[in-house]
């Protein structure tokens, strides 16, 4: 038996579909059809349409829930997941689909309700189905569509009955529609929205958009109403404005001005009931006010520049795939706005509808994307891209009809976007034309049209930020990319943004305060969106019943990307990542400024005052809380500064004195309680010498003579010239380490952007790493040497077969009762790139010879993990933290845990501190940081996920001197050259005691 024909067919589908419309919330009957259906699985799609007989018996077929994706449920027995980011899994063979093609065949028997209106047009509405379903309905055909995260209705007025009634639909994987829908992002088929018949009333409505605007204190609503004459008169209410407008006939719906109103954005998201009345139907909607338009190169809405700190969200839950679930999306966008995210790109498919009901309701700009990308084709040169083929042109402008149609009622949309990574065509041509003419007042992005041709906004993925400072700027007018010098100057007149930038794939990414700071310095530059929100892992389980959360190539699949799709500022089990922290920090809309023993409070934000917020301070010595309160500060307008003076402040003799000021919720919000912190600042107020300055110069020690290296400096045991004992406990190093478990962003194959001479493109810096053997050092103690009260041992580094080597010098003396180690590490010549890291690591058994450490408390830099380039969002202060608190459980194992500069950490062990490391700053008043952990960056590196990670028995201590940044080379620009870290010259200082 042959597939069916209409799977090489090209047409978005046939049969009764009905023209797409609002999402509306009207009185119309309507009848649920989620729940239990038989379902039958098929690894191909040659199959009878035997699923449409009314006779044939389903009691044997299994049962499933609607919605769900078939790959979710069954425990395998309906296929598996499978995780690709440009590639497709099955032959580019455009428009067919191999025969391997899974189907899923669904049986649900319902009753028309007693009470179901007679003579209303009856609308079958499927929300979401992957790829292409084809429809019965009592045994007689409906129609076949595509478009999986596209709405569409059938008209079924002829095939519903009184009583029961049987509803068929079989669901292929693949299909032409798999072509355009080459997202980053699982492949989960099935009927993963809602079903539901719809009772269409023939004086109803048939659509209701109600455009408005902003100006001034005056709003004004454009209605446009599509109804039949039979329905009018309609009105309009909008209760609390006093608006209730009347209008006979479809030629009288005319704009109506409502004033005073106050406006709609982000901040303050002022939504308006309404209701639109027929005589048949009437829809409720919530309305906001609001102008978007572009003023030269701005992006405005009501008047004033939009900067979009925002993330590209995909819809993904770790057992529901991208089945709803509205308690989950209102934690989602409410976690979004406690950390400041002010956007959305619905990356790259119009989200589920009520998902933008909530935007609208809770605050975010949303810039809202077509289901749309061919990607894979850009691996094959663009060959056959349906982009820019005629045949694929009624389904391009049929995807973007049912995006714009469904969406067009939020005032929280303010850009249509095209779709994603298409390449570039006159069917994408078309869809801007098409959306030009329907909606004007929205601008249309694509980031695929690099010259200009058909959009209102220049946008890139992943530019440098010497490229991107470039766009921001006239300069020299150099050629953007793909532009001829002509075409540039053309972008050049566009508002910009990133729509993909700061790739955040495990820990990272670094450098977000640099873009940050290139859009507050160039008004051309409004922002971007962050890859991405939330890690798509789907949790799973191996063979033995642990659970984790599986990626690409967990699922058995020929072809995957591995752990790319695990690349969210929260990870998959929801807990928000150091890098979301690092961003709510560099982002947030009320900075801080100490000049002259003021606060400089300046407000960022697009339109509100800071009337919702309250300032509040505290001041440390050391770490420990002495003092705070609230400061007085006038009301500051958006764009706007005030300077307060600073109390006077307790400072403390010796040691530091913090002050830490942070605007926090005055009241509670609909999105966090009173007193959540919007945005805070710290200012180092102390009388005393800074900790960063340099310590003086050790005492120099005499009579150095070689010996054995076997003896006993106050709490500390040697052997052999190596630490073997502190306080009576098993501690065995310092050994250099140069390694550290690569991250992501390490295994990116990116070249630095800025010319660092310390990348090859094409090669990531973990391959240069392994290439020079960081990962396997071997050690050769060169010599060892003695003085009262001191030891002295020197010791070459290197690796097999390398000629690169390290020496370092370790000096250990006792003074005062104080024990100081000081470490010089002295890197050879002929070293060819960055190192990961610089520093000594101390082994801390806890099997027979030792307790095992539980945690640690630190004073420096925290309580998160911190790198280089992502230091925004730590602050100064003292911590605890068990040994697991301290590092991020990253779905594929690498660095992490850093803290940065440290001036002290005690080790806890059952009964309490343990041991104590006190530290000195460096000859440039650098201090060191340290990472503690289970297992050592060798053993991080060699698993795959975090339940690979093998037991341990021993607790590793790590004190770096120097750590690489963390950058966003995974997809996007390498680390800094200021956060490079180069082999050189360092010295470690601290003081050790039991």
């Amino acid at each position: 038996m042959l597939p069916p024909a209409y799977l090489a067919d090209t047409a978005p589908g046939r049969g009764a579909r009905l023209a797409p419309r609002s999402w509306l919330r009207t009185d119309a009957p309507t009848l649920s059809l989620s729940g239990e259906w038989a379902f039958r699985y098929s690894p191909h799609a040659a199959l009878p349409d035997d699923v449409a007989v009314p006779g044939l018996d389903d009691t044997g077929w299994d049962r499933l829930p609607v919605p769900a994706h078939w790959v979710l449920q069954g425990d395998g027995a309906y296929g598996r997941p499978a995780y690709t980011n440009v590639q497709y899994p099955f032959p580019v063979d455009p428009p067919h689909v191999p025969d391997e093609n899974p189907t899923g065949d669904y049986r649900r028997r319902f009753d028309l309700p007693a009470d179901w209106p007679a003579g209303a047009q009856v609308a079958l509405r499927f929300d979401g189905v992957e790829s292409l379903y084809r429809v019965w309905l009592n045994g007689e055909e409906v129609g076949v569509a595509t478009g999986s995260r596209l709405a569409q209705e059938f008209d079924v007025t002829g095939l519903v009955r009184p009583g029961e009634n049987l509803l068929s639909v079989r669901v292929h994987q693949w299909s032409p529609a798999s072509y355009l829908e080459d997202q980053d992002q699982w492949w989960l088929p099935g009927i993963f929205r809602d079903v539901t018949l719809v009772a269409r009333p023939l004086d109803g409505l048939g659509d209701v958009w109600l455009r408005t605007g902003w100006d001034a204190e005056t709003g004004w609503v454009d209605p446009e109403i599509v109804a039949e004459e039979a329905a009018f008169p309609v009105t309009l209410r909008i209760p609390e404005l006093g608006v209730e407008a009347v209008w006979d006939s479809p030629a009288a719906v005319a704009r109506i001005e409502v004033g005073p109103a106050e406006p709609w954005s982000a901040e303050s998201p002022r939504l308006y009931d309404a209701t639109v009345a027929s005589r048949g139907e009437t829809a409720s909607l919530r309305i906001g006010f609001r102008t978007v338009e572009i003023r030269g190169d701005r992006l405005l809405v009501n008047g004033r520049r939009v900067v979009f700190h925002g993330m590209n969200r995909h819809e993904t839950h770790p057992e529901r795939g991208r089945v709803f679930d509205e308690a989950h999306a209102r934690e989602d966008l409410a976690l979004m706005k406690r950390f400041n995210v002010n956007a959305i790109r619905t990356s790259h498919y119009p989200p589920h509808p009520r998902l933008l009901e909530l935007a609208d309701e809770l605050g975010l700009w949303v810039v809202l994307e077509c289901d749309l990308e061919t990607h894979g084709f850009g691996m094959h040169d663009w060959a056959g891209n349906p982009s820019d083929d005629a045949r694929w042109r009624d389904a391009y402008l049929d995807r973007i009809e049912r995006t714009v149609e469904r969406d067009k009622n939020h005032p929280s949309v303010i850009v249509w976007s095209l779709g994603n990574e298409a390449g570039t065509g006159s069917n994408l041509a078309a869809m801007a034309a098409w959306v030009h003419a329907r909606d004007p007042e929205r601008p249309v992005h694509y980031e695929g049209d690099y010259t200009g041709e058909y959009t209102d906004v220049y946008s890139r993925m992943y530019p440098s930020l010497l490229e991107t400072r470039e766009i921001g700027t006239d300069g020299s007018l150099a050629p953007l990319l793909g532009c001829s010098p002509a075409q540039g100057a053309r972008q050049r007149t566009k508002p910009f943004l990133l729509c993909e930038y700061a790739h955040a794939m495990g820990n990272g990414p670094g450098a977000l305060d640099r873009y940050e700071a290139l859009v507050d310095e160039l008004p051309r530059l409004h922002g971007g969106f962050v890859w991405e929100w939330r890690d798509h892992g789907l949790l799973t389980r191996t063979a033995d019943g642990t659970p984790f959360y599986g990626y690409g190539g967990d699922f058995g699949e020929v072809v995957h990307d591995g752990s790319f799709v695990m690349d969210g500022m929260v990870l998959s089990s929801g807990v928000p990542t150091p890098g979301l922290h690092e961003f709510k920090a560099v982002v947030q809309p009320v900075r801080f400024a100490f000049a002259g023993g003021a606060l400089v409070v300046s407000n960022h934000r697009h339109s509100a005052s800071t009337a919702d917020l309250r300032l509040v301070w505290r001041v440390e010595h050391d770490g420990r809380p002495v003092a705070d309160g609230v400061l007085e500060v006038p009301e500051v307008a958006a764009g706007s500064s005030a300077t307060v003076p600073v109390p006077g402040l307790p400072v403390a003799e010796t040691g530091e004195t913090w002050f830490t000021v942070e605007a926090v919720l005055a009241e509670d919000a609909s999105w966090a309680p009173a007193g959540h912190v919007v945005a805070t600042a710290q200012l180092d107020a102390g009388r005393a010498a800074s900790a960063a300055a340099p310590a003086p110069a050790p005492a120099r020690v005499r009579g150095w003579q070689p010996a054995a290296g076997d003896l006993r400096l106050g709490a500390a045991e040697f052997a052999g010239g190596r630490l073997v004992r502190l306080g009576g406990r098993v501690v065995s190093g310092p050994l250099l380490e140069l390694f550290r478990a690569p991250t992501d962003n390490d295994e990116g194959g990116y070249s630095n952007p800025e010319g660092s001479d310390a990348s090859i493109p094409g090669t990531s810096s973990a391959q240069l790493w392994r290439a020079q053997g960081l990962d396997r050092l071997v050690h050769r103690l060169v010599s060892v040497e003695e003085a009262p009260g001191a030891l002295r041992t020197v010791t070459r580094v290197s690796a097999a077969n390398a000629t690169a080597s390290v020496t370092v010098e370790q000096v250990w003396t006792l003074s005062d009762g104080e024990l100081e180690l000081r470490v010089e590490i002295e890197p050879s010549t002929g070293w060819p790139s960055v190192w990961p890291r610089v520093g000594v690591r101390f082994e801390l058994p806890d099997d027979d010879r030792g307790p095992a450490v539980s945690g640690v408390e630190w004073f420096g830099l925290g309580p998160l993990e911190s790198y280089p380039d992502s230091l925004r969002a730590a602050q100064v202060g003292r911590y605890t933290a068990t040994v697991d608190e301290l590092s991020v459980e990253y779905a594929r194992p690498q660095e992490t845990g850093h803290r940065s500069e440290v001036r002290s950490l005690a080790l806890g062990g059952p009964d309490g501190a343990d041991l104590r490391w006190d530290f000195l700053p460096d000859g440039r008043g650098r201090l060191p940081g340290f990472t503690l952990s289970r297992h050592t960056p060798q053993q991080i590196a060699a698993a795959g996920h975090p339940h690979e990670l093998p037991a341990s028995t021993t607790t590793h201590l790590i004190v770096d001197a120097g750590q690489h940044g963390v950058g966003s080379a995974a997809c996007g620009p390498d680390v800094w050259l200021e956060h490079a870290l180069r082999p050189e010259a360092r010295t470690l200082r601290m003081r050790l005691r039991a």
